[in-house]
């Protein structure tokens, strides 16, 4: 059976779509089946990351409401056989996801995939909420900011409330990918530190993506961007937080984007 992840946040504009696209990508290629669902119904963004934006013939609400069966909907990655999209409707609204349908969409992926990785839209309306139900991991994406950290304070709350974890009195594992880190400006007092985030947040670092064009880059390219440059520093970061997630212990570094001419710096915490 899958191991369900959720990709969520309480602030639009963090890189959940994209961390979504490239830590899917990066358990791909590490020889995981993968399949990665897009949840944002009404704008649907997760193809155009993954390039394959004119491959859509059915979605998740075609699936939803037994328009279209789920093999039907799912599109392999031409790059990664292993991985694997749902995308959402860029037509419906997310009124039409019901809990029943994504039960039944859920279990069938279960079936058939190592990972289940669900990109919820921002905030915390009946999307964002469903896209967390079936969660068994979460990865609260976060920017240095106080606003975004606050958000998604309130999303680790909903987190231990909302799921079926935690209606079944379990936890959810929580884990904290911090994006658009740049050291400098936090020296300056530009942004957050990383220990004030972990401080407020209180739950384990995965990861720490830095601020990078090559993010954007591959974006715009349609490409997942641990698959468009592998030795950036954004793509390197993904790649140790998809080891990470899948039980290994890789000591926690600040990468910098090499355009910028820093020095990686070590950063001696652990992922928990």
């Amino acid at each position: 059976m899958a191991e369900v992840m959720v990709v969520t946040s309480g602030k639009g504009g963090v890189g959940k779509t994209t961390s979504t696209a490239a830590l899917g990508a990066a358990l791909a290629q590490a020889g995981q089946k993968v399949v990665v669902v897009d949840f944002d119904v009404g704008l649907r963004n997760l193809d155009l990351v993954m390039g394959a934006e004119r491959r859509v013939v059915y979605d998740l609400i075609n699936v939803v409401q037994g328009d279209a069966n789920l093999n039907q909907a799912l599109i392999r990655d031409k790059r990664v056989d292993t991985l694997c999209l749902l995308p959402a409707s860029q037509t419906r609204d997310k009124d039409n996801l019901t809990q029943d349908g994504v039960d039944r969409v859920m279990d069938q992926l279960r079936a058939q995939f190592d990972w289940v990785i669900c990109d919820s839209p921002a905030g915390i309306e009946r999307g964002a909420t469903l896209a967390m139900r079936h969660a068994d991991v979460a990865v609260v994406v976060t920017n240095p900011e106080v606003s975004s950290v606050r958000d998604s304070d309130r999303i680790i709350g909903l987190l231990d409330s909302k799921t079926l974890r935690a209606e079944s009195g379990s936890r959810i594992e929580k884990h904290l990918l911090l994006t658009r880190y740049d050291a400098m400006r936090a020296e300056r007092g530009d942004m957050l530190k990383i220990d004030d985030v972990l401080e407020i947040l209180s739950i384990p670092l995965l990861g720490i993506v830095p601020e990078s064009p090559e993010v954007l880059r591959a974006s715009n390219l349609g490409t997942p961007v641990t698959l468009s440059d592998a030795q950036s520093a954004p793509a390197r970061a993904y790649a140790d937080a998809a080891r990470r997630l899948m039980g290994q212990t890789i000591p926690m570094t600040v990468p910098a984007d090499r355009s910028k001419g820093l020095l990686n710096k070590f950063f001696g915490r652990r992922a928990a």
